[in-house]
């Protein structure tokens, strides 16, 4: 198994567990992105980054994140997407993937890593708190869709 910097050809395979995430997330049938606009904002427009997990040739994770910007800590990396496939979990897959971003996040020199966690997801939550993470309730998301 190896953690690597995503290239082009692996959309698919990350469309696939982005799909799967929703699933496990209960929303699949909100996911709109495709695997042709994936490819076109990873390796393209650049405007987001992933690291997949892969095993024997097969993507089985991935971590997807991009930049923010805090007007109080000025440059951030904003994980939007972590998943490991179920039966795949338990191995360290996980532990690796995270590592991989953070490891990033410290490299480009980044004030902060955010991420949002579903309050029912407690192994995600576990997860976390398990890196010393800070899970704050205090903060409500806001949102526009168009």
């Amino acid at each position: 198994m190896q953690i690597r910097e995503a290239s082009p050809g692996d959309e698919k395979a990350i469309f696939d567990l982005i799909y799967a995430l929703a699933v496990y997330e209960k929303a699949p049938e909100q996911v709109t992105n495709s695997p042709e606009q994936l490819r076109k904002d990873l390796f393209e427009e650049r405007i987001c980054h992933a690291f997949v997990a892969e095993e024997e040739q097969h993507i089985i994770g991935f971590s997807l994140y991009y930049f923010s910007y805090s007007t109080w800590k000025g440059k951030c990396l904003y994980l939007e997407d972590f998943f490991v496939l179920p039966e795949k979990r338990k191995n360290g897959i996980g532990e690796k993937l995270f590592h991989k971003t953070v490891e990033k996040a410290r490299e480009l020199g980044v004030k902060r890593m955010d991420w949002q966690v579903l309050e029912w997801n407690q192994p995600a939550i576990n997860f976390y708190k398990k890196h010393q993470a800070i899970l704050d309730g205090e903060w409500i998301n806001g949102r526009l869709f168009f």
